[in-house]
C-alpha cells in the first residue's frame, strides 16, 4: 500500500505549517487508507484548521452534476464551509481573512473536464493574489500517470470544464497538476507538494491498495473512471451517458436507439481493449428520466491498450451515422457559449469532423503530435517515475 501525502502531512505538519492557520480544500472522498476522513485525521494531529472549502458536488459529495452549492457551517466541527461551486469559483479575500495557508486534499480522476483541477487552479490564483502558500497533499491518478490522450484547449474555449490546456486524459497527480499550473502561469506565491510514497506512474487505482470512495453521484466506482474520458463526451449530445443509473458512464443509450445494431457496428470497428454489449436501462434521473432506453454497456477488456477518448470519437460518429435524423449535439446552458462538446474537447474540430463525416481515425490522429509534444514539455512537473 502506498502512503498518501495526507498521512505524511498529518504526522509532520509542524514542519510545513509552523503554527499557521489552514484553509482546507477537501471532500468526503479524501480519506486515509483506514477510511478516516482527512479532515478528522488532520484535526486529530493538531492542525489548526479555520475554514473549509468545497468543490462541485459539495463537501459531502452528494450534490448533483452542475448544481450550485451554498456556503454552510460544518455541523460536526462548527467550521465555515465556503462553496467554490456556487456564487464564486475563486476564494474571496473575505474567505481568506482567517487563513494563512491553503491545503488542498482532494481525490481527482485524471480527466481534464472533471472540475476538481479547475478548483485547484482557482485556489492557486487566490493564493497568488493574497500572497499565501498552497500545500497540495498528493493522491494517485486512478487511471495511471502514463497514458495521455486528447487535444489541448484552443484559445477561446476555456471554461470550468476545460480550464487548463492539458490533454483530456492528462496523466498528472493533483500535486503534479499544481506544479504545472505554478510553472506555466509563472506564479510567485509558494507552492509545496507533499508527495506520496510508493506510488508509480504505471499504477491503476486497484493496484494501490487504497479504498475507493465515490467522488460524486456520477462517479460511484473505480471502474467508472476507466471509460469516463470517452463516454463523458455524450454529455454534449442528446444520448444518455447513464446518469441516473447504477452504472453512469459505463452504459449509454436513448429511447430510440437499437442497442443490438449499435453494439454490432461498434464491435466491427475492433477498437483495442473494449467490447460493447446491447443493454436496456431506465434512468431514475437526468436525461430520459423514467423512460426505457436502448443502448450498450462498455466492457473494457484490456485497460492498458484501451484508448477511451478515441473510443468516444468513434462512438459519436457511429451514433450519428446510425441515427442522422435523431442524434443531436447540444448547446451549452449559457447564451452565446460554444456547443457543449466543443467545451469538453477544447476544440470544435471533433464535432465539425463528425458532422462532415471525416473518418474518426483521422479526427483522432490530429491530436497525436500535440500530445507527444505535451508529454515532453511536462517533464519538469513530474514527481514520480
Amino acid at each position: 500500500m502506498i502512503q498518501l501525502g495526507l498521512e505524511q502531512f498529518a504526522s509532520d505538519h509542524e514542519k510545513y505549517l509552523r503554527g499557521r492557520r489552514v484553509g482546507l480544500i477537501t471532500h468526503m472522498a479524501a480519506v486515509a487508507p483506514d477510511f478516516t476522513l482527512g479532515l478528522d485525521l488532520l484535526l486529530k494531529h493538531g492542525v489548526h484548521i479555520t475554514a473549509l472549502f468545497g468543490p462541485e458536488h459539495g463537501l459531502d459529495g452528494a450534490g448533483a452534476d452542475a448544481t450550485a452549492i451554498d456556503d454552510a457551517t460544518d455541523a460536526r466541527t462548527g467550521l465555515p464551509v465556503y462553496s467554490l461551486y456556487g456564487m464564486t469559483q475563486e476564494p474571496s479575500a473575505a474567505m481568506l481573512e482567517q487563513v494563512d495557508v491553503l491545503a488542498f486534499d482532494m481525490q481527482d480522476i485524471g480527466a481534464r473536464f472533471y472540475t476538481f483541477i479547475s478548483t485547484l487552479d482557482y485556489i492557486m490564483q487566490a493564493a497568488e493574489h493574497a500572497g499565501k502558500e498552497v500545500i497540495v497533499l498528493d493522491r494517485p491518478n486512478p487511471i495511471t500517470g502514463v497514458l495521455l490522450e486528447g487535444p489541448l484547449v484552443a484559445a477561446g474555449l476555456e471554461s470550468f470544464i476545460s480550464h487548463l490546456s492539458v490533454p483530456v486524459r492528462h496523466g498528472y497527480t493533483t500535486g503534479e497538476m499544481a506544479r504545472f499550473i505554478h510553472r506555466t502561469k509563472k506564479m510567485s506565491a509558494p507552492l509545496t507538494v507533499v508527495p506520496m510514497r510508493g506510488w508509480r506512474r504505471s499504477m491503476w487505482w486497484d493496484e494501490t491498495g487504497l479504498p475507493w470512495i465515490p467522488l460524486s453521484p456520477g462517479m460511484p466506482r473505480f471502474s467508472t473512471t476507466i471509460p469516463y474520458t470517452g463516454t463523458c463526451l455524450l454529455e454534449g449530445t442528446n444520448i444518455s451517458e447513464g446518469r441516473g443509473t447504477t452504472m453512469p458512464f459505463e452504459i449509454l443509450g436513448a429511447p430510440w436507439l437499437d442497442g443490438y445494431n449499435l453494439a454490432r457496428d461498434l464491435n466491427a470497428l475492433d477498437l483495442p481493449g473494449v467490447r460493447f454489449r446491447p443493454h436496456v436501462f431506465v434512468p431514475m434521473g437526468a436525461k430520459f428520466h423514467n423512460v426505457r432506453c436502448g443502448g450498450v454497456q462498455v466492457h473494457v477488456t484490456d485497460r492498458n491498450i484501451f484508448r477511451p477518448v478515441a473510443m468516444g470519437v468513434h462512438l459519436l460518429a457511429t451514433l450519428r451515422a446510425q441515427n442522422p435524423e435523431r442524434f443531436e449535439f447540444l448547446s451549452t446552458s449559457w447564451e452565446g457559449a460554444p456547443p457543449h462538446l466543443d467545451l469538453l474537447m477544447g476544440t470544435p474540430l471533433v464535432r465539425q469532423g463528425i458532422l462532415d463525416r471525416v473518418p474518426p481515425a483521422e479526427i483522432v490522429s490530429a491530436w497525436h503530435g500535440t500530445t507527444q509534444t505535451f508529454q515532453t514539455a511536462r517533464v519538469p512537473d513530474l514527481v514520480y517515475h
